[in-house]
């Protein structure tokens, strides 16, 4: 491989591996159309090096946010249950569908969260005296203060996830444009919390697509390995930036990014990416 396509994979892997810690995102938003558009390769071929960076990117964010608490890996674990099924099913079904049905509807859900989120204060509901506790959780933010939560809606987030496992594997996005939005509007789990265990949770779902993808033999090694090192080391500048960005403004900045999600999946459903 020439040393400047090495670069250019390590910047692209860098780069979305810090949006990606910072919001959940995975990177698969960036991974897809620079590695379609700047390096040539066919769209499944990009889907499966972008799951790869996807996975180093949730290893590099996760061990922080593990470790600080503000990923929550229960409530992630539950969720992954439906997501990593839709996953699977996404990436059976990838070259059997025409799949541009399928990136309109995701660009509209995903348009519609990020107004909501750009409109709509977070609403944060505490853990009621003599409830079960089983969906009450807590962090300290960055000023040591704890933060209590009761999670809600939490079969309906089940169901919902699994459309977004399907739509992760299909697209290469990632489904963290869904599940931060699903987490922090629907089953109201602070953003400095969704956003951290939605990094955890990508990791897996990506995993269970790009499995399928390497078994059919569509994941170019030497691209994958690039990205994956620049995402891991992108993955931990994002979790050191993160503690600056209040949680009101981490809300603000992460709606604008799905407005530009939205428009890059159109983008790729009309063909022109």
């Amino acid at each position: 491989m020439e040393a400047l396509i090495l670069l250019g994979l390590l910047t692209t892997g860098s780069a979305a591996g810090v949006l990606g810690a910072l919001f959940g995102l995975g990177g698969g938003f960036i991974f897809v159309p620079v590695l379609m558009l700047a390096f040539g390769l066919a769209p499944a071929e990009a889907i499966s090096v972008s799951l790869i960076g996807i996975i180093a990117g949730s290893v590099g964010a996760s061990t922080v946010f593990v470790d600080k608490g503000t990923a929550n890996v229960r409530l992630g674990l539950l969720l992954e249950i439906t997501t990593a099924a839709g996953a699977i099913i996404g990436a059976l079904i990838a070259g059997l569908l025409e799949d541009w049905i399928l990136m309109c509807i995701f660009s509209a859900v995903v348009l519609y969260s990020g107004i909501r989120m750009a409109l709509n204060p977070e609403k944060v509901i505490e853990p009621a005296e003599g409830s079960d506790g089983r969906f009450a959780f807590g962090y300290e933010d960055d000023g040591g203060k704890e933060i209590r939560y009761e999670v809600q809606n939490v079969k309906g987030g089940m169901a919902i996830c699994t459309a977004a496992g399907m739509v992760s594997s299909m697209t290469g996005v990632g489904g963290g444009a869904v599940k931060v939005p699903l987490m922090n509007l629907y089953m109201h789990v602070p953003i400095k919390a969704a956003s951290p265990t939605s990094s955890y949770m990508i990791g897996i779902t990506a995993f269970s697509g790009a499995i399928t993808y390497f078994l059919a033999g569509t994941v170019l090694l030497e691209y994958a390995a690039g990205i994956a090192i620049g995402a891991f080391a992108g993955s931990l500048a994002g979790t050191a930036l993160s503690k600056r960005i209040h949680a009101k403004h981490l809300r603000r900045y992460f709606s604008v990014l799905l407005f530009a999600v939205a428009l890059l999946v159109l983008l790729q459903a009309g063909g022109i990416l």
